[in-house]
């Protein structure tokens, strides 16, 4: 009978345009982030009105991507010109999320499209390692943070590209949402007894055995954290300094020995008259000051400027002292843990192994805690390691401390090893791009590295069959990415 597979087609289609609209109103919020948050205004108000006019938008103008559409790329109010940008940006974040959701739960582990295996795709977590495919009912808080994070890297990279700096709280978001959603949906999971696989029986639940060392990596990440916290306080009191704290300074003494540039010449960054927001306020003018008469730099001169910065070197001494804690808690964290667990729960003797391992169980909510906070200072250590010796090297700043959130997040929401590879992925991305440039002329504007370690997470998540057999043949191992 036909009837039962069209009703189950039918709500499978219907899934896909629900992904896709929520994927379209996602992009509609990164649209009015990209715009606010570099000028430090709120995202919530005032409400949307056109730039030109100052009228204020009815729903029919917000409508994502239809509403671009329907107006004709133009004010309704006004007639001014609205850049194509942003129903571009909606789309393209529509589509993002409906793929993702159709490669997770709609195409079987063993498919193949071209001779590619897209069936392994999909996380472990989706039910792949076991070859059958977990339903988004039991899967979806970790579906969550994949698209948090992936909205979250859209928005990064658009005001990345455009400023040359990532707002913070664009990273701290889906590092956020990661640290809440994944431990209470694995406490959900072991307190409705463990984790849920489908065998020939139909579905069951299983529970994963410890590694002899799981307890030292309990400890470890929660004392880094604590470090990070100690840090912090010690930055906060004054004890320790923050890094380039005096880099404003010496860049109004830089300007200041740029001749200014001619009254009725256009600044370098000036925006096209087409690329006025749809949805934003008008950019407040600034006060009248003594630096007033100075040259606004563009993105690229601010980025350049950053870089001629002369006591780079100085400041990663500053840097590394905020990161002894980390280290050191992290160290001792690990350790407690680990002997802790030795005295109160007992030893047992591996034979095969011919060492003693702890019998006490990790509970699954505290491994994906852990797991989640590793991941964050795994993501962002790698980094930071690039940027303290990169700097010291060559005594310029070698990369950014956006950069270094950004990889933290991306660690706590998709784990250490998918952004370790991920920031070496990106050096393969970020020469692509220049490739490109160099072929098509068009390309050639310089883009920081953000973008390119936001690429390089994406394709992490969608090339993990190929990582997976490459790192295999490099390393001559079996390798299974998590």
């Amino acid at each position: 009978m036909l009837y039962p597979d069209f009703i189950i087609s039918l709500f499978a289609i219907a899934q896909v345009f629900w992904f896709f609209a929520i994927g379209a109103s996602v992009g509609s919020l990164i649209n009015v982030l990209v715009y606010r948050l570099p000028l430090g205004l709120s995202v919530v108000t005032p409400p949307s009105r056109c730039p030109s006019c100052e009228t204020r938008l009815t729903w029919r103008e917000n409508i994502p991507i239809f509403g671009w559409i329907f107006l004709g790329g133009r004010c309704r109010f006004c007639r001014s010109k609205i850049s194509a940008e942003y129903p571009a940006v909606e789309l393209f974040v529509a589509v993002l999320f409906s793929l993702f959701f159709v490669l997770w739960y709609h195409v079987e582990p063993n498919a193949k499209f071209l001779g590619i295996e897209i069936g392994r795709i999909a996380p472990d977590w989706a039910g792949t390692a076991r070859g059958i495919t977990a339903p988004l009912a039991h899967t979806w808080p970790a579906f969550l943070v994949t698209l948090v994070l992936l909205g979250s890297l859209v928005a990064m990279t658009l005001v990345d590209a455009k400023t040359f700096t990532i707002p913070l709280v664009l990273t701290w978001t889906p590092a956020l949402v990661a640290l809440i959603a994944h431990p209470l949906h694995a406490l959900y999971v072991e307190l409705t007894r463990g984790r849920l696989w489908r065998t020939a029986d139909g579905w069951t639940w299983t529970i994963p055995s410890p590694g002899p060392d799981a307890w030292y990596w309990v400890g470890f990440p929660i004392g880094g954290m604590l470090g990070l916290g100690v840090s912090l306080l010690l930055l906060r009191s004054g004890f320790i300094t923050r890094s380039f704290s005096d880099y404003e300074e010496w860049e109004k003494q830089h300007r200041s020995t740029v001749p200014p540039a001619p009254a009725d010449a256009a600044p370098a960054d000036a925006a096209p008259a087409d690329a006025a927001p749809p949805d934003e306020v008008a950019q407040p003018q600034p006060n009248p000051s003594d630096d007033a008469a100075l040259p606004v730099p563009s993105a690229d001169e601010q980025a350049e400027m950053w870089i001629q910065y002369p006591h780079a070197r100085r400041e990663m001494i500053k840097e590394l002292a905020f990161l002894a804690a980390p280290v050191v808690f992290a160290l001792i964290g690990g350790w407690l843990a680990h002997e802790i667990i030795a005295r109160t729960a007992g030893w047992q003797l591996d034979a095969r192994l011919g060492t003693l391992t702890t019998t006490a169980h990790v509970p699954l909510w505290l491994s994906a805690l852990s797991g989640v906070l590793l991941g964050y200072l795994v993501g962002g250590a790698v980094v930071w390691f690039v940027r303290v010796f990169g700097s010291l090297a060559f005594g310029k700043e070698a990369m950014g401390l956006g950069d270094v959130h950004l990889m933290a997040a991306v660690g706590a929401c998709l784990g250490w090893i998918d952004a370790t590879i991920a920031f070496f992925l990106a050096a393969f991305v970020g020469l692509a791009w220049a490739l490109i440039g160099a072929v098509f002329g068009g390309l050639r504007r310089q883009l920081p590295y953000g973008p390119h370690l936001a690429v390089a997470s994406v394709l992490v998540l969608l090339l993990k069959p190929w990582i997976e057999t490459g790192l295999r043949a490099i390393l001559h191992a079996p390798i299974d990415l998590p």
